[in-house]
């Protein structure tokens, strides 16, 4: 059997489904490129599914089938194909050739009975295809061999699939469409026999039209509605069923010109393709192309974005198309018309506001105009601080400002934003407290699918609303010379501004309904992520302290180290090389020294990726030695020499920013600096730690969930086992050393403890027993005992790990304890090492996911209590499951302990939440 499936293309359907899913798109000159854009996205999106696999694209020849002589009437009553399709087959089939894919077209027949008999033959060799299409008479064709994947839906059926999705097996597909007939192809059926008549004859006879055939009495005494009629029907037009079975059946033995061994793997042409996507104005494919980074990956997957266009795999088939010029803009340059919009705003409940900064960082960042909305196709700009010349006479930015405070800070009034707490921050310099409702439309995506899509408005116009918009970079230019927004003039200004405003309004009258439909999301946007805007806020503005010297130092000191690791390595190696280049590097270890390749990147090359080093580390040096300069070297650009380049001179602190709609699971995340990913169980990671300091008359407070992802395991699992060692208040890790280990409690060792330790953590993100042999250093059946000892002693886990499987395979996602979603579209893939991927985070997602959750409720409920108590104490940093504050020296000790209540206080399970918080002077003093 093959090592990778055969991939069998429906490009008929494909065709047909990219015209209509997609909006137009035409070239300068007029030619329209919809569906070539859409078609070649969808194969781009194949290609990169299945880059080793063999692959056909198959359309339909032009003139007559066999099934015109069988019957005249045959798909008559289909429409001629639309002029403007019909200009775009031959530019298709040109770029399908380029990619270096086979391309067939096979006279007499359609493009499903080439598939069936390249399928047929696929299963007669004992070969796997993949038929991709959203045609359901393939089903028919599906068996252990033959698969079916519909990349519009992201749908993958094999032979259970079908009978899921149909309530019949594949052999009885031909039948199923026999008894009912097809419209679209104007295949008869029987008269009077619908989708649901035909699947209960089908299921109550147990068999195909013979079966029924054979004994139509029985068919009177069937339990569903019209059963007694139906023998009559059948017998009156039994020739039509049977006709309608030759029609509906999808040949498997056409004569082709070319067998499975013609077929290849994508090799393409590249200076075709650089003229195919010159001539049909593919730019972003162009400019990828000729930058070599075209590896079948689609530009609005990567979140690029094309003018004009919206390609299939990332747009919402439901998206209406929504034309730019649909919005009406407002130039505010004169006191009157300000003081029009100003009324407008004070009579209504909620409105849309954007700032146009000069600047993304928010504590340096300057207001140069607003963008205001307050219903869909109409927004105003008020510019304040543009600086070109020839600028209009603007408002005073000080005096509008002043105007506008009052709706802003109205706690009744709601505001909506794209990425809200943005403009909150920058507004807070200049001493405007927004309040009131915030609504978030990059919240209000994130919560609907974390996954779906990058969640900037650009992505989101184009997905949810079929919309490109103008990025900023059409206006602004590029890299060094980029103008920030000061510099923009009127022309290309107001448009863009208000572009933003009404997006973003739109958007939330697209995605709120949404959210509104799907089980509680509503419920964590309402009482989680949106509280959360102005909490985040608070903490970024207030930042923390750092000691400069100290971070100067330690510097010094890994540069030192780095030097000698970079000379052990050229020992180890025999000779000098560049440590950071992947070929050296590679050459020498499996070239020179003969180490085993465990991996290969995908041209083929030994990989030499931090995990490979990882897994060698364990038994050869140089990488060892690798893996160790590569972490010193990144604390030392990350963090020793960039953090106090990042101390903001007007402060003295440093500010990071937090993201609430970047992991999927619902963590946040952090950047410029990112402190989720500072070590705390090295020595140098540690000494990191050391610089984050409290001011003088301040001490850093950390306080920090114990074991909360096992905890909440304990709570969704139920098993007794964990329930009563969390009650106890046992050490979770001895205990389970115990068990698995067959030991009392108190005669655990500390390396029986160590292992129970990575198997508790370990079984919860779904390691292997080749995973747990490899990071305990013992073979894989003693690493596999362990497992089955855990589950012997642990049951309820194993059970949950099941039914957490079963159900994210049905629904396609798993939901944390308040309701929040994790979509996972390749739990149903057929490649089994993608599937296991998405079983993992299955397992895994609920529990990060409510630990999540749970530190963010907690994070609200701690910071309304610091606005309304006397503490002289701030939130200075949240990291993981932890919060670190800064607090008065005098008021520590009781700061701790009625924080903790509040920590604990944020979530009811069925175990006791555990806070553990320390002081010091640092932050690693204080842990």
């Amino acid at each position: 059997m093959a090592a990778t499936p055969i991939v069998l293309v429906d490009g008929s359907s494909y065709l047909y489904r990219a015209f209509h899913a997609l909006p137009p798109l035409t070239t300068s000159s007029g030619q329209p490129t919809g569906a070539v854009k859409g078609v070649l996205s969808m194969l781009k999106r194949l290609i990169k599914d299945y880059p080793d696999s063999p692959m056909a694209v198959v359309f339909d020849a032009k003139g007559k089938t066999f099934r015109d002589e069988l019957f005249e009437q045959y798909k008559a009553q289909r429409p001629p194909m639309p002029d403007d399709l019909r200009s775009q087959v031959e530019p298709l089939y040109a770029c399908i050739r380029a990619l270096g894919l086979p391309l067939l077209c096979v006279e007499g027949v359609e493009a499903d009975d080439v598939i069936g008999t390249l399928a047929r033959h696929a299963t007669e060799a004992g070969r796997d295809a993949v038929i991709s299409t959203g045609d359901k008479d393939m089903a028919q064709l599906v068996n252990s061999h033959i698969t079916l994947v519909n990349t519009m839906k992201d749908e993958t059926l094999d032979a259970e699939g079908v009978k899921a999705k149909f309530g019949l097996p594949p052999e009885l597909i031909i039948d199923y469409l026999a008894l009912m007939g097809d419209k679209v192809d104007n295949i008869p059926g029987v008269p009077g026999v619908g989708e649901k008549t035909a699947l209960g004859l089908l299921q109550g006879m147990g068999g195909g039209l013979d079966t029924i055939y054979a004994d139509l009495d029985r068919v009177a005494t069937l339990d569903f509605r019209g059963a007694k009629s139906l023998p009559k029907k059948l017998d009156e037009h039994r020739e039509m069923a049977y006709l309608s079975y030759q029609l509906a059946t999808i040949k498997t033995d056409c004569e082709l010109p070319v067998g499975l061994d013609d077929l290849d793997i994508a090799h393409p042409d590249r200076e075709a393709l650089k003229r195919l996507y010159t001539e049909l104005e593919f730019k972003a494919w162009l400019s990828e192309l000729l930058s070599g980074k075209d590896e079948g990956v689609d530009d609005v997957e990567r979140g690029a974005g094309v003018a004009g266009t919206a390609a299939a795999g990332n747009l919402d088939p439901e998206a209406p198309t929504v034309s730019v010029a649909a919005c009406k803009n407002h130039l505010i340059l004169t006191q009157a018309e300000l003081d029009e919009w100003l009324a407008r705003l004070g009579a209504c409940e909620a409105f849309c506001f954007d700032l146009e900064t000069n600047s993304l960082n928010y504590m340096d960042a300057e207001i140069v105009g607003v963008g205001l909305a307050l219903e869909p196709g109409e927004a105003a700009y008020v510019p304040l601080a543009h600086d070109y010349l020839d600028v209009p006479e603007q408002l005073d930015r000080a005096s509008v400002l002043a105007a506008l405070k009052p709706l802003l800070e109205d706690p009744c009034r709601g505001k909506i934003g794209q990425n809200l707490k943005y403009d909150i921050s920058v507004l807070a310099n200049y001493d405007i407290q927004v309040r009131g409702p915030l609504t978030d439309t990059m919240l209000e995506s994130y919560v609907l699918n974390s996954t779906a899509t990058r969640h900037d408005m650009d992505s989101l116009a184009l997905k949810y609303l079929g919309q490109k918009t103008v990025s900023f970079e059409e206006i602004a230019g590029k890299g060094a010379k980029q103008l920030t927004f000061n510099q923009i003039d009127f022309e290309q200004a107001v448009p863009y501004a208000c572009e933003d405003v009404d997006v973003t309004l739109r958007l939330h009258c697209e995605l709120r309904p949404r959210i509104e439909a799907e089980g509680r999301l509503a419920e964590v946007l309402d009482s989680i992520e949106r509280p959360l805007i102005p909490v985040l806020s608070r903490i970024e503005r207030t930042g923390v302290a750092i000691d400069a010297v100290r971070l100067h130092a330690q510097s010094q000191e890994l540069e030192a180290r780095i030097a000698e690791l970079e000379t052990r390595a050229f020992e180890l190696a025999g000779r000098e090389f560049n440590l950071g280049s992947p070929k050296q590097l590679g050459e020498i270890l499996f070239e020179e020294q003969k180490i085993p390749v465990i991996k290969k990147t995908p041209k083929g090359a030994p990989s030499t990726a931090e995990a490979v080093l990882e897994e060698l580390a364990l038994d050869y040096p140089l990488p060892k030695v690798i893996m160790e300069h590569r972490g010193l070297a990144k604390l030392k650009s990350t963090y020793t020499d960039k953090l106090p380049r990042l101390v903001n001179k007007r402060t003295g602190r440093l500010h990071t920013s937090y993201h609430q709609a970047v992991a999927a699971t619902g963590r946040l995340s952090s950047s410029d600096p990112n402190l989720q990913n500072i070590p705390i169980r090295t020595e140098e990671g540690r000494k990191i730690r050391q610089a984050f300091i409290a001011r003088p008359g301040y001490r850093i407070v950390a306080a920090d969930y114990s074991q909360i992802e096992l905890r909440i395991m304990a709570h969704l699992s139920a098993d007794e086992g964990l329930l009563s060692a969390f009650a106890e208040g046992r050490d979770i890790h001895a205990a389970t050393a115990a068990e698995v280990f067959g030991v009392p409690l108190e005669k655990v060792s500390g390396e029986q403890r160590r292992s129970a330790k990575a198997i508790n953590f370990g079984l919860i993100y779904g390691m292997s027993a080749w995973g747990l042999s490899k990071q305990l250093r013992i073979e894989r059946s003693q690493a596999q005992t362990y497992i089955d000892r855990y589950f012997d002693r642990y049951p309820g886990v194993a059970r949950y790990m099941d039914r957490i499987r079963a159900q994210a395979a049905e629904d396609g996602y798993v939901e944390t304890v308040y309701g929040r979603r994790l979509y996972l579209p390749e739990i149903r893939a057929q490649n089994h090492a993608r599937r296991q991927a998405a079983e993992r985070t299955a397992i895994n997602a609920p529990m990060q996911g409510t630990a999540a959750d749970i530190i963010k409720r907690a994070m609200i409920a701690v910071d309304a209590w610091l606005q309304e108590s006397a503490f002289d104490a701030c939130m200075v940093m949240q990291v993981h499951d932890e919060l670190v504050f800064e607090v008065g020296e005098g008021q520590v000790d009781e700061f701790i302990d009625e924080v903790k209540v509040r920590m604990q206080a944020a979530a009811e399970l069925s175990v006791p939440l555990i806070v553990e918080a320390e002081s010091g002077v640092n932050w690693d003093e204080a842990h």
